[in-house]
């Protein structure tokens, strides 16, 4: 049984950093292509950024470009989002998925999720 928790999120004001990280448990992902969403109040869950089994790639969508990085460390099987500059549409709760299939991933439709982190960034 795979487990992913989040952890980082909180309260910071606009044009600060968060890092966001998930660990996992239960198995090795390193056979999983790993991404993030989020999900405002109100509003349907979003794809956000999602990296390779190796790491060498990555693809974060153009919202966030230029202000978010995600990357992995697979000897600690865990993904991070390094979130800057950070805007108050950026507040979310954020989650982190896993999924053998990067096509499934980018969907929203996941084998894996965790739980969500809250994500407040005020004006």
């Amino acid at each position: 049984q795979v487990q992913l928790v989040e952890s980082g999120g909180g309260l910071v004001q606009a044009g600060g950093s968060l890092r966001l990280s998930c660990a996992a448990s239960g198995r090795s992902l390193r056979s999983d292509v790993m991404g993030w969403f989020r999900q405002a109040p109100g509003k349907e869950r979003e794809f956000v950024a999602s990296i390779t089994r190796s790491g060498s790639s990555t693809y974060l969508v153009d919202s966030v470009k230029g202000r978010f990085v995600i990357s992995r460390d697979n000897a600690k099987n865990t993904v991070y989002l390094q979130m800057n500059s950070l805007k108050p549409e950026d507040t979310a709760v954020y989650y982190c998925a896993a999924d053998q299939n990067t096509s499934r991933l980018r969907v929203g439709v996941a084998y894996y999720w965790g739980q969500g982190t809250q994500v407040t960034v005020s004006s």
